[in-house]
């Protein structure tokens, strides 16, 4: 087993030492897919890779400098690091270990969209190492352009830059009401409610988070629809029975319009209508790690505005490798090599798709 440090594009066989004979959890030797492939956003590890991670974010849009340098600063204030890359190697550490002890056999890959490794270097080092088809988990749980098609381009772009040496790549489902997700998101919020003095629980509100979209983008997708979804189920699990959704970490234009309610301004209004509202505990749904969305955006400026409102500010983990979570992943694998085998999914909405069908979530006007 290759330390979590050592992770890298690939492979990490998960049962290269041992024949497939010995993990009877999984009945089929032969399976038909010889590879998982972890799909991230990817983010900085060091100050000098912070100006090229965001350029490569923002594509061919360009920036002012300035503007450039003012999306760096929560990098610096870091060190230059996000903790995304090492929360990957740590949910493919985990990965790893289950896979090798209960199956299926998958060589296991890595590859980000915009910071090393990337993805194309994965989708390569796959075409050289043998692998016909894989698998690919993306490290978001909800429909949308950002969310789900742009990362099925990333694929078919980094496939395409293989050329005909490159593997098949099937996309798992949207997992957005899976249980093992709804559980892992509630548990976690249980354990940050569990903080709170019991004499406080009363004056506490529940406040999931996700991060904005355009409301054009959002309208032509299931987003806020699944999003609404999985808070509902999430607190139900906690039998808590108000709770809102709020939206963080837009990026736009001012004049243009994006979801709402929106933060910081929600807690502005929250404060007038609830004068002596005491505690607030924010639960990251639409995010499976914490990245810089959830330390700085959250931790740094919503933790900041609710001192200067007089709330306490609460927040939950996000699912990260919660073991629960892990296994939704094993799950979603096993669900692709036996079709008979049952999509979980709570709720009315059912189990997504396991392929998108072909004009969903469209990219935003100027980039068909």
């Amino acid at each position: 087993m290759l330390p979590a440090d050592l992770l890298g594009p690939g492979p990490q066989n998960s049962s290269s030492s041992e024949p497939a004979k010995q993990q009877p959890a999984f009945a089929n030797p032969d399976p038909p897919y010889d590879a998982f492939l972890l799909v991230g956003f990817g983010g900085p590890e060091r100050p000098e890779d912070v100006l090229p991670f965001l350029e490569s974010v923002l594509g061919e849009r360009k920036l002012p400098p300035e503007r450039l340098q003012e999306l760096a600063e929560p990098y610096y204030l870091f060190g230059g690091q996000s903790p995304i890359n090492a929360q990957n190697r740590a949910l493919l550490t985990a990965l790893i270990e289950l896979l090798h002890s209960e199956g299926p056999p998958l060589a296991v890959y890595w590859g980000n969209r915009h910071a090393p490794p990337f993805l194309q270097e994965a989708v390569q080092q796959m075409a050289e190492d043998g692998c016909r088809r894989a698998l690919a988990f993306v490290t978001s749980a909800f429909g949308s352009y950002p969310g789900c098609r742009q990362y099925r381009e990333a694929i078919e772009q980094a496939q395409a830059a293989v050329g005909p040496a490159a593997p098949e790549i099937h996309k798992l489902r949207l997992f957005f009401n899976h249980p093992g997700f709804i559980e892992a998101v509630a548990d976690r919020a249980q354990s940050a409610f569990a903080q709170i003095d019991p004499a406080e629980r009363a004056k506490t509100a529940l406040i999931f988070t996700a991060h904005s979209l355009p409301v054009p983008m959002a309208q032509t997708s299931p987003y806020q629809e699944q999003l609404h979804e999985a808070c509902r189920l999430v607190a139900e699990q906690l039998h808590w029975s108000e709770w809102q959704l709020v939206y963080q970490s837009r990026s736009g234009p001012p004049e243009q319009a994006w979801l709402q309610p929106e933060l910081p301004d929600y807690l502005w209004q929250l404060r007038q209508q609830q004068p002596t509202l005491r505690h607030l505990l924010f639960v990251p749904i639409g995010f499976l790690s914490d990245h810089m969305e959830v330390i700085y955006d959250l931790d740094v400026e919503v933790a900041g505005a609710c001192e200067e409102l007089g709330f306490v500010y609460h927040r939950a983990g996000t699912v990260g490798v919660h073991p629960r979570f892990v296994r939704m992943i094993r799950e979603l694998i096993l669900e692709r090599l036996d079709p008979h085998r049952p999509r979980r999914a709570l709720g009315g909405l059912g189990p997504s798709a396991d392929e998108c069908p072909p004009h969903c979530c469209p990219p935003p006007a100027g980039r068909q």
